[in-house]
């Protein structure tokens, strides 16, 4: 089926650039994704379909993170307004609001669910115990730029950061220090770990370099023809998909770099990928303020995807939003 053309589901509603996505794990009722968007609306969708499901509303400027529990129960967005909130993904409820003094970049919550990482451009990590949610958080300071993601290591002892000061750093939750950092020739532009929490992939200047999450030591890097702002590994390790300034989504095989498809999907620039937690599609936003959905296997019969000819794929979804809020 190598020969069909990607017809992606195309999911309108945001306003403004698409800047972040994350998925939640499969639950007994499928898979999740949340968007974070310039416009300050971050919206939770059906992950293999991209049926709309619901809006967040309460942010009073552009949302630049978001993340989603691994049972896809709770929700956490972190924007230009100075705060982090976290949400009830069922109810659309806002559930907390913590403040900070500078835009907030990213947000990510611990495996359990019960601890919530924000980074900011305080060059502050912070850590929120979400069961006592009115107490001082842990700090982490030494960043010297804008910190632009961070992430829980999947053993929740461990933090992961990176920033504009040119550096992915890893931290001790325990002890609150720094005990690795890895420093490079351009910003890193993304942050990402495997589903089983072992390999890091780090986008920088048009590198998308692999890690071992564990030790930091380099496994393989790739170069491209453009500036590559994210890029997503499949969660069998085969293939890795990334994007960038130019438009292009490019699919590479993971062992020898081979670029395996190349297609313009978007009109404006990728800023973030992922692959759904069972491997079958692949998200990204873009500049042109839409999220699209790709398959993996083109062709395959799959969410709203329909293989009726071994040439024709039928795209019949719409995803526009009917109602304002969840």
């Amino acid at each position: 089926m190598s020969s069909l053309k990607q017809t992606p589901l195309t999911c309108s509603g945001h306003t403004r650039p698409v800047v972040f996505l994350n998925y939640s794990d499969i639950t007994p009722f499928g898979y999740f994704l949340i968007s974070a968007s310039k416009d300050g609306k971050p919206m939770l969708r059906q992950g293999d379909t991209g049926d709309w499901i619901g809006t967040f509303e309460g942010h009073k400027g552009a949302v630049w993170g978001a993340a989603l529990t691994r049972d896809a129960t709770k929700a956490a967005t972190g924007a230009a307004d100075f705060t982090a909130k976290v949400w009830d993904a069922e109810s659309g409820e806002e559930l907390k609001t913590f403040q900070h003094k500078h835009i907030v970049k990213c947000v990510d919550f611990s495996n359990d669910g019960n601890y919530l990482l924000t980074g900011s451009q305080e060059k502050i990590l912070r850590i929120f115990d979400l069961e006592k949610p009115d107490e001082d958080p842990q700090a982490f300071s030494g960043h010297t730029a804008f910190i632009k993601n961070a992430l829980f290591k999947k053993n929740g002892k461990q933090i992961i950061s990176a920033a504009d000061d040119k550096t992915v750093r890893v931290w001790d939750v325990s002890s609150g220090k720094e005990v690795q950092k890895l420093d490079f020739p351009a910003i890193p532009t993304s942050l990402d770990l495997t589903q089983d929490g072992s390999i890091l992939i780090v986008t920088h200047g048009s590198t998308t370099s692999f890690w071992n999450a564990d030790t930091l030591d380099k496994i393989k890097d790739f170069e491209s023809p453009t500036q590559i702002t994210t890029a997503s590994l499949h969660p069998d390790k085969t293939i890795f998909i990334s994007g960038g300034e130019n438009f292009i989504m490019y699919k590479s095989d993971f062992n020898t770099g081979e670029e395996l498809e190349a297609f313009k999907g978007h009109f404006g620039s990728v800023h973030c990928v992922r692959f759904s937690p069972d491997g079958e599609v692949y998200a990204s936003g873009s500049e042109d303020g839409t999220l699209r959905l790709w398959q993996t296997t083109v062709g395959k019969t799959y969410g709203l995807w329909k293989c009726v000819t071994p040439d024709e794929i039928v795209n019949n979804t719409d995803s526009t939003p009917t109602k304002p809020e969840a």
